[in-house]
């Protein structure tokens, strides 16, 4: 035990009170040793200087006066940011440690080396006006790494000190409105963490797009965490689902994405102590993190954000010895808690140009402009004010030039890297990973820039057109009648999850094959019988990874289901098996193989029919076990199934035989199968039908194409084709008595109450259960439901 001091103390002293002493990042540290040990959350052990020391380091070099004059040129307006940043870091690194401080951190130096085992030691800064509520000061201060001995460990330390005044640090400090000379440096040294042997990355506490506060996201890198943090490499990305993470028996990770990591940075011995190697194929290729690793990040996650009681960002290590996973800092996030959730604005884009390249998605929103390709924070003359930043990466020397951006793009980075962080905390949509927008752009040249399409992002050529909508969620009025959403697309789902819907009433599983996966079922089930050499090479780069080809499909398609269920959970999700018809399934990859060619396919070989066939079975028994994994290993139990196109009573007993051998077995885990009503035979039978199905989910665009006879994509006769026609009521409110009659539910997943809300009347006066629209027409068809029950309430008394 080292004894009491002003100036140096072990980081269990410290506690989230003690910003103004040690800062926020060691204070941050401290209060997690302290409190979330006992939780399983393993922090690495140090030392921290305190702000004592800071200013003793500055009186002792009577320093305070002359970076005060210099800070006072530059807010004058009389000296650059450049060269004010560059006189003071040369007065401060000119300084002396005064002898009892340098002789009092070389102590502390000496205990933690004995009681870790370790003399390399990471040596961190920590700012007293750092990761405060409303200013995160990303980036801002340097760290050093694999620092070891005593002159080592002060000559960081001296830097540590310096770097309080990067030209990023005095700028970001005047635009928050902090005094210069109130800001002290605490420092942080703890044993390194042999992430270079491993491991590290970021984690967010919640969606970091669109503020959605169930999930946590983790961005992993091979070796040290730099690169992730500073966006030099395209790291993998976990989505981990919150709420079922208490249920150990449960594996809630609903996304993860194989990220290029194309270089690592690990440590070396010399002067500069950390340099980057490029990483291996089998690195490349491989995830960071196994699935126990994810889920236990997750759970840390959960247990910081509720110490804190506000979102977290928090860096996380991994030994590569041990095997053992560290959280190396946590802060608060800055940017989605100031977020007015009573508000939800979106885009819409109705035409564009060519796409041009594509990467992750910053932010929703969509901007048109000029681009302006930067090589490097020097060429900061050359930039335009009011263009599109193009780079390859930034760290936080760029923050200056982001500043007089409408939008970023990047080559590198991911969703945690500085470009992300910096560009959300600033207001501007950013596309980050694009692996080659700086090759594919030039500087002049009029784009749009869209984040508004899910987690990818697009940029496209030219100006777009596109729509801006901005509704209010206040004052929303309550409804019997129960009203739900479409979605169909698991990277656009999260933008949604403000809406107050009672659940998800149509849950379309072909947009996740056609987008997610691209492969035929039956192509990897039997994929000796694809003989397109072509195909077969973009079959086997797809499923690279994957043992087995249809555990690619399985995969895949219970986690992009899983994102829709995860939005509204634990309100109901309906999942339509797939609906594809054979056109559509012979577009897919080797799907040419495998589907016949009908003169007629709208009412062909669809729905129901190819399930229990012999030459589709074997698909179908792949989206059973997705769906059993979806619900028993991913944990979404809230999760029910649809059979599409069901013909006969006949057909619905083999379907679900079918089911019942693949897993999936009506009643057994409470899992609820509906059925479509789209043929007239479903009201016909409506009785026997619903003795089999728990429901009825109404599919007026099918129902009305075959109740009047009219193909539905006829040119000819569009003008005829009305889900209002009376016949096509007649029909509706028919099933409604039914079903009802017979105990079951109906809802209605149809267009005409997205396009027309009056319809929704109509609805409510026949006492439909639940009414399913797309989420742009949501809050329109809510107001017309209430209005339609006050007035059936009126006319009934």
């Amino acid at each position: 035990m080292m004894p009491q001091s002003a100036n140096v103390i072990w980081l269990d002293e410290a506690g989230r009170t003690d910003v103004p002493r040690v800062g926020g990042k060691n204070a941050s540290l401290g209060e997690m040793i302290n409190t979330l040990g006992a939780k399983g959350i393993s922090v690495p052990m140090g030392f921290a200087t305190t702000s004592a020391a800071y200013w003793w380091f500055l009186q002792a070099n009577d320093l305070e006066s002359a970076i005060r004059v210099a800070i006072g040129h530059y807010v004058d307006g009389n000296v650059s940011l450049a060269e004010t940043g560059r006189a003071v870091r040369s007065l401060v690194l000119k300084a002396s440690w005064p002898d009892e401080l340098a002789m009092e951190i070389a102590s502390f130096y000496r205990t933690l080396c004995e009681n870790s085992g370790k003399e390399d030691v990471a040596v961190r800064s920590s700012a007293t006006a750092e990761d405060l509520p409303d200013a995160s000061f990303a980036g801002q201060q340097e760290t050093y790494l694999n620092v070891r001995g005593e002159r080592e460990l002060l000559a960081a330390c001296k830097r540590c000190f310096a770097s309080l005044f990067t030209d990023r640090a005095i700028s970001y400090r005047q635009v928050k409105g902090f005094d210069h000379m109130k800001v002290a440096l605490s420092i942080g040294v703890q044993p390194m963490v042999r992430a270079d042997r491993g491991g590290s990355g970021v984690m967010f506490s919640i969606d970091t797009e669109t503020g959605f506060n169930k999930v946590a996201v983790i961005n992993a890198a091979w070796g040290l965490g730099e690169n992730v943090v500073q966006g030099a490499v395209d790291p993998d990305e976990y989505v981990v689902f919150k709420p079922l993470l208490s249920d150990v028996a449960l594996s809630p990770i609903i996304e993860k994405r194989l990220g290029g990591k194309e270089i690592k940075m690990i440590y070396q011995e010399g002067e500069a102590k950390t340099r980057n190697v490029p990483t291996s194929k089998i690195e490349r290729s491989s995830f960071v993190l196994d699935d126990e690793d994810i889920l236990t990040l997750g759970r840390w996650a959960v247990v910081i954000e509720e110490h804190y009681g506000c979102p977290m960002d928090i860096e996380w290590a991994k030994d590569g010895d041990t095997g053992g996973l560290f959280v190396v800092q946590a802060r608060p996030e800055t940017v989605q808690v100031g977020r007015d959730l009573s508000v939800l604005k979106s885009y819409e884009i109705r035409s564009r140009g060519a796409v041009l390249a594509k990467g992750l998605s910053i932010g929703d929103s969509v901007i048109t402009g000029r681009v302006c390709l930067i090589e490097s924070p020097e060429q900061i003359e050359d930039f335009v004010d009011g263009s599109i930043l193009v780079t390859g990466t930034t760290d936080p020397d760029w923050v200056p030039i982001m500043k007089r951006a409408i939008g970023i793009i990047t080559d590198h980075g991911g969703r945690t890297s500085h470009a992300a962080i910096v560009s959300r905390e600033l207001g501007l949509p950013a596309i980050v990973g694009s692996h080659d927008a700086t090759q594919r752009l030039h500087s002049e040249q009029e784009i749009t820039l869209s984040c508004a399409e899910g987690d990818e992002g697009f940029i496209y050529e030219g100006a777009a057109e596109y729509d801006v909508k901005e509704v209010s969620l206040r004052n929303l009025p309550e409804t019997e009648t129960q009203i739900l959403l479409n979605l169909a697309n698991p990277s656009a789902a999260f933008r949604w999850w403000q809406i107050p819907a009672d659940g998800v009433g149509l849950a379309r599983m072909e947009f996740v094959i056609s987008n997610h996966i691209k492969v035929h079922p039956m192509a990897l089930v039997e994929f000796d019988r694809v003989q397109d050499d072509d195909t077969r090479r973009k079959i086997e780069s797809l499923t690279s990874g994957y043992g087995d080809k249809t555990e690619y499909f399985v995969d895949k398609l219970s986690r992009g289901l899983a994102r829709l269920a995860a939005v509204v959970h634990p309100k109901p999700v309906i999942v339509r098996m797939s609906d594809f018809k054979t056109n559509e399934y012979a577009g897919l990859l080797g799907g040419e193989t495998f589907e016949p060619e009908e003169e007629n396919p709208m009412i062909g070989f669809r729905g129901a029919s190819r399930y229990y066939s012999p030459s589709y079975r074997a698909g179908f028994a792949l989206e059973c076990r997705a769906i059993e994994r979806l619900r028993n290993t991913l944990g979404f139990d809230n999760v029910v199934v649809m059979i599409p196109f069901c013909r006969s009573v006949a057909e619905a007993d083999r379907v679900l035989s079918v089911m019942a051998e693949n897993g999936l077995e009506r009643g057994v885990d409470d899992l609820r199968v509906y059925v479509m009503c789209e043929i007239p035979s479903n009201v016909i039978l409506a009785k026997d039908f619903a003795s089999r199905f728990d429901g009825f989910s109404i599919g007026s665009n099918d129902l009305t194409q075959l109740t009047l006879g009219i193909d539905r994509d006829s040119d000819l006769l569009s003008d005829l084709f009305d889900e209002q026609d009376e016949a096509v009521k007649w029909m509706i409110s028919n099933v409604i008595q039914e079903a009802h009659l017979a105990g079951a539910k109906v809802g209605l997943c149809g267009q005409a109450p997205s396009d027309h809300p009056e319809f929704a009347g109509f609805l409510v006066d026949q006492g439909i259960d639940t009414i399913s629209v797309t989420p742009d027409s949501f809050l329109a068809v809510k107001r017309e439901v209430a209005a339609a029950e006050r007035a059936h309430s009126e006319s009934a008394a």
